[in-house]
């Protein structure tokens, strides 16, 4: 099933081939209510093994058009995680500081160490993403800033980080949906941004920037998955089912302890 929604060098689409009203044939939740809470409870046992062990960290990338649910899918995916062990980061406009960086700065600093979780609202990608779209930069510019991407996730790799990058797709009438729910609702209303509206215009020019970012960092060890979000609960449900099977190919184990050394420490039993 998730091969599907999978995109490597080896398994190349356009997201016109991906359907956001896709629900892979479950008609509602209730189809899939009982594997998504079996599925909850997998992560996190995956999560106290990573924890113990320490033998890798995991960062869970977000990206996605405006309103394609970002925050909502951390929140109803990922709470069941123990704080202690996850942490949930996202990116804005580069602040002045971190705009005297060079552009992977402020997101290498909080990938996870090992034994963690760390997921991304946003991220590096954006850096080839909103400003391309803008004109901040050029293609060779981006395809530079691509090499360094692929490059940098490399090491990450390599040094022990399991990264899940995942895309929330969503169409055009459903964006502007939700943009007119958050200015009809005195209780999502703070969520409005008039430069939602502004960023619609551009829906094609981010669409060619996100298949250029898909082709040129989607690798067969750090591949891109292309969630369909119209359906929040679907959304949910897949995205759950990719960071389960991610997590399931680290093989994680509780680390094996010699118990002799504790021998010496066990309670002497009182006569009675």
């Amino acid at each position: 099933m998730l091969k599907h929604y999978r995109l490597d060098n080896k398994h190349s689409k356009a997201l016109k081939d991906f359907d956001p009203n896709d629900t892979a044939g479950f008609k509602d939740k209730e189809k899939i209510l009982a594997e998504f809470e079996e599925l909850k409870e997998q992560l996190q046992e995956e999560q106290e093994k990573l924890f113990a062990s320490k033998s890798h960290g995991v960062l869970i990338i977000f990206q996605g058009m405006d309103c394609s649910g970002k925050d909502g899918v951390v929140k109803k995916v990922l709470s069941g995680l123990n704080p202690q062990g996850f942490r949930a980061e996202s990116f804005k406009q580069p602040t002045s500081d971190e705009a005297l960086h060079d552009f992977l700065w402020r997101t290498h600093k909080v990938t996870p160490a090992k034994g963690y979780i760390t997921s991304f609202n946003r991220s590096y990608y954006e850096d080839v993403l909103i400003t391309r779209v803008h004109g901040n930069i050029d293609g060779k510019e981006a395809g530079k800033r691509l090499k360094h991407i692929q490059h940098f996730e490399k090491l990450l790799t390599e040094s022990g980080t399991q990264i899940i990058k995942i895309f929330l797709h969503i169409s055009q009438d459903f964006q502007l949906q939700k943009i007119q729910e958050r200015m009809e609702n005195p209780e999502k209303l703070w969520k409005f941004d008039p430069s939602d509206l502004e960023e619609r215009r551009y829906w094609d020019d981010y669409v060619k920037a996100y298949e250029n970012v898909f082709s040129s960092t989607g690798t067969k060890n750090n591949p891109w998955y292309i969630v369909p979000s119209n359906h929040r609960w679907f959304r949910d449900y897949l995205v759950l089912k990719i960071i389960v099977s991610a997590f399931k190919q680290l093989n994680l184990a509780y680390p094996k302890i010699d118990t002799t050394q504790f021998n010496s420490l066990r309670p002497v039993p009182v006569e009675s």
